[in-house]
């Protein structure tokens, strides 16, 4: 029986605080791969900088080197209105019978579960397993005991909290603002993804 992490981002771009973020959920949750899952652009609730196939060419060139890593298109091609989180992991429980599945997400995303803003957020946390990333500012404690949601579903085994060292935020807004305002963000993404950005002429 595997352990495989689920980790769903805009990646746009792909950033190395991603991977290394990956790396080090992947070693502190025992993680036997970790499945790098871009949203689509079809989603009515997010708004893309690049498009699908750009930013998976970016994932693909980024995760090439690591073996536990993988990316899958799966969100990008489902219709837009019908993607949510809790669908998607079904469909991992299904792929990966055997296997145990979580969802990495950054403690901000926990808090909004917890207040019911997420599709069947309920039925989402019952299901499936988490492993949540510190967020500066965020008590992930105090954040599942206030939610009746959260706290409900909590049998202990529910949320891996990741609170040490996880904070780093270097953001892809970050470095889209960057190479708009003629910056250098040169080694806040893989070298590949780098001269990829610049050959395509992305986010300038």
């Amino acid at each position: 029986m595997g352990r495989v992490g689920i980790y769903g981002s805009s990646f746009d771009p792909i950033t190395n605080v991603h991977l290394w973020t990956a790396s080090t959920v992947a070693h502190r949750a025992k993680l036997d791969k970790v499945i790098f899952l871009p949203c689509s652009s079809n989603r009515p609730d997010k708004k893309m900088n690049s498009s699908d196939e750009h930013r998976m060419n970016m994932v693909n060139m980024a995760i090439q080197n690591n073996p536990k890593f993988e990316a899958d298109r799966y969100e990008m091609e489902q219709p837009g209105w019908e993607i949510s989180t809790y669908l998607t992991l079904k469909h991992y429980r299904e792929k990966f019978p055997d296997d145990e599945i979580y969802f990495i997400m950054g403690a901000d995303l926990l808090v909004d579960i917890g207040e019911g803003k997420w599709k069947r957020a309920e039925e989402l946390i019952q299901e499936n397993k988490f492993i949540v990333m510190a967020r500066d500012g965020i008590n992930m404690l105090s954040a599942i005991s206030k939610s009746p949601i959260l706290r409900n579903s909590d049998d202990g085994y529910t949320f891996h909290l990741i609170d040490k060292g996880l904070a780093m935020e270097i953001s892809s807004s970050y470095i889209r603002d960057e190479l708009k305002m003629g910056g250098e963000p040169r080694y806040l993404v893989p070298d590949a993804c780098y001269d990829y950005i610049k050959t395509n002429h992305l986010y300038e």
